[in-house]
């Protein structure tokens, strides 16, 4: 089975907020496939960043899908919310619906093991999903660099997307977490036509490794919005991913 194409995602955290409709205009006429988003809310990381009306305003500038990553405590309250403000993908971390017995906070992010009982809340699950499909958008989960990737494969037939994440989420700018990319594999393995998103310290170099083991979807903040030609690093990498 052949694997989805690559797409660059360039982080909307590491843009310039002061001249954001210059800046997502930039990366959009430097060839990105999607503008990601993050949003925070204090619980679920340590950090707060935008809204729907953040979401609502970069809609009216960009033509480029809207990849909404919530990293949020309470999913299901608000994926219908930023759908309504334009996103066209949001995903979900699988920590913010798991069983309190399933996860536990581990030095700076939360993180799930596999106990012999159901690992997440089914009623929370079916509402996120039941949520984003009523909108007719895309549908993914999230995965902390700690937590398994048979912790979700459950939810992988339920899904367009998985994202593992390769930094601790809630900051830009961090190093790239080696041993996630064991994870991609596994989780290509799993589910090997779905797209699969890696988020956190990605430039060409890591990309390649995140790419060789199966990823097809890049977020990039700092390599893209920060680079002195976005359309060059946008391209960089896309080849290193695996496509020219």
């Amino acid at each position: 089975m052949t694997m989805p194409s690559i797409k660059i995602a360039p982080s909307l955290l590491a843009a310039d907020f002061a001249r954001l409709k210059d800046e997502i205009q930039k990366v959009e006429a430097g060839g990105a496939d999607w503008l990601h988003l993050d949003v925070m809310d204090g619980h679920f990381v340590p950090n707060l960043t935008i809204g729907p009306p953040v979401v609502e305003a970069v809609r009216k500038v960009t033509k480029l899908p809207l990849d909404c990553h919530l990293m949020i405590m309470e999913p299901e309250k608000y994926l219908s919310i930023f759908a309504d403000a334009g996103a066209d993908g949001l995903t979900f971390h699988a920590e913010a619906v798991a069983m309190d017995y399933a996860r536990k906070w581990k030095d700076r992010g939360w993180t799930m093991t596999l106990p012999c009982k159901a690992l997440f809340d089914a009623r929370r699950v079916d509402a996120c999903f039941e949520a984003i499909r009523a909108k007719g958008k895309r549908a993914a989960v999230a995965i902390n660099p700690d937590t398994e990737a048979e912790c979700v494969a459950e939810l992988l037939p339920k899904v367009d997307m998985v994202l593992a994440m390769t930094v601790w989420p809630g900051f830009g700018g961090q190093k790239f977490i080696d041993y996630v990319v064991p994870k991609v594999a596994k989780l290509r393995k799993l589910a090997p036509s779905i797209d699969i998103e890696v988020d956190g310290g990605l430039n060409p170099d890591t990309a390649k490794l995140a790419g060789g083991a199966g990823a097809n979807v890049i977020v990039a903040g700092t390599s893209t919005f920060r680079s002195p030609d976005a359309a060059a690093a946008i391209a960089a990498l896309r080849r290193s991913a695996g496509r020219s």
